[in-house]
């Protein structure tokens, strides 16, 4: 992988990640970015709900997403845990989202106009 390449997938992850969304997620921000020829990797942190911090990771490949419960300690959103970038990525956004409003309340999110 190039050096471009990388940087374009950073932002086209983080640009899927708020069409999937919408308005659903706040404060999107890229970080732990390591841009080796060797090691490619870092993380999209956001608010989803105004509920959870989630937290996107791209290692060598490999993806997935988990809520942050604290600094440094995170829980898997998908049973699948981690899968490999060459996954349907709208389809594995999708899984995500409806993972996350599984976790939250109908009224809360029929409150915020999000049911």
């Amino acid at each position: 992988m190039q050096h471009d390449e990388f940087n374009n997938m950073k932002k086209s992850i983080g640009r899927a990640i708020k069409d999937k969304f919408g308005t659903k997620i706040k404060g999107i921000e890229i970080f732990d970015v390591v841009d080796e020829p060797s090691h490619w990797s870092f993380k999209i942190r956001f608010v989803a709900y105004e509920y959870f911090v989630v937290v996107f990771n791209y290692e060598l490949d490999i993806i997935g997403f988990s809520l942050e419960l604290n600094e440094g300690r995170y829980v898997s959103i998908l049973n699948s845990h981690n899968c490999y970038t060459d996954v349907n990525f709208d389809e594995y956004i999708e899984k995500v989202k409806d993972n996350l409003e599984l976790r939250i309340p109908d009224k809360y999110l029929a409150a915020c106009g999000w049911l």
